[in-house]
């Protein structure tokens, strides 16, 4: 098969960790291509997730740079053995590939966390807000708009076919900010309270009183792997979604999490002050 043009976020994770298990034990391309019967351009590949990896190859893989951990060696065989087509594919070529990646992130996270001080995050936004958010988008990107919030309302979706546990750490500024004006944050604080009642989700405030902390001003998304090697972030810069998964980068925003989790109001005064500060915009 031809290399894949623009692998997904999923894809380049696979052959980076695939490239890891090598560089780790110092075992060189040549020597890996023989192993697996393959040759030096299709390692290239491999390990720029242009090219899939079948199962089998993977153990041996494995086997050659003595890699016997469990979890992580199933998690990643289970990557090679998932190539359905999912709903967020039928918005290939309508959006960016970074904007889709999201979806399928979140589809295969175990939990996901959110940090945000400008916005109500995606997961979370009714369609009149999500639509007044992407209104401010450049003159370039307008005729995607519609698409973005199409695409960002069925991502929604996964509460209720793939529920699984997620926080969501708010600044009182990203409460306050009126995308679509005062009626449309009033029923978008109205629905936060509302989803604050679902299983497993968590919506926890910081309120200006709490001083600067660590974190401030970044929009950050923990997608927990099934285990920990894997895990993903996703931070939001002005020119599109960055993924992030190097290890360093990866233990510098779990503490970011934690830290954040520790100067919020508890779920339950987090649910009270969003109560109080939708009376302001009666």
């Amino acid at each position: 098969m031809p290399p894949r043009l623009s692998p997904t976020v999923r894809q380049q994770r696979l052959g980076i960790e695939l490239r890891k298990m090598r560089e780790r034990v110092g075992v060189t391309p040549k020597t890996l291509a023989a192993t697996i019967g393959t040759d030096l351009p299709k390692i290239s590949q491999m390990e720029n997730g242009k090219s899939g990896i079948s199962a089998d190859r993977l153990r041996t893989w494995a086997r050659t740079c003595g890699c016997e951990d469990g979890p992580y060696l199933d998690a990643l065989l289970a990557m090679t053995q998932d190539r359905r087509k999912y709903w967020w594919d039928s918005y290939r070529g309508r959006l960016p590939n970074e904007i889709i990646d999201i979806a399928e992130m979140e589809h295969h996270a175990s939990s996901l966390s959110i940090l945000n001080s400008t916005f109500i995050p995606g997961l979370l936004q009714t369609p009149e807000y999500a639509a007044a958010v992407f209104e401010r988008l450049p003159p370039q990107y307008q005729q995607e708009a519609e698409a973005r919030r199409e695409f960002r309302i069925r991502r929604q979706q996964i509460f209720d076919d793939r529920p699984k546990p997620y926080s969501a750490f708010l600044h009182e500024s990203a409460l306050r900010m009126q995308f679509g004006g005062p009626e449309v944050l009033r029923e978008q604080l109205l629905s936060l309270l509302e989803n604050s009642e679902r299983p497993g989700v968590e919506i926890r405030v910081i309120p200006f009183s709490v001083p600067t902390y660590t974190g401030s001003g970044e929009s950050l998304y923990l997608a927990r792997g099934p285990v920990p090697e894997l895990d993903t972030v996703q931070i939001d810069l002005s020119h599109g979604p960055k993924f992030v998964h190097s290890e360093a980068e990866l233990d510098s925003y779990r503490r970011i999490k934690e830290r954040t989790a520790m100067i919020s109001l508890e779920p339950d005064e987090s649910r009270e002050f969003i109560w109080t500060l939708r009376k302001d915009f009666s």
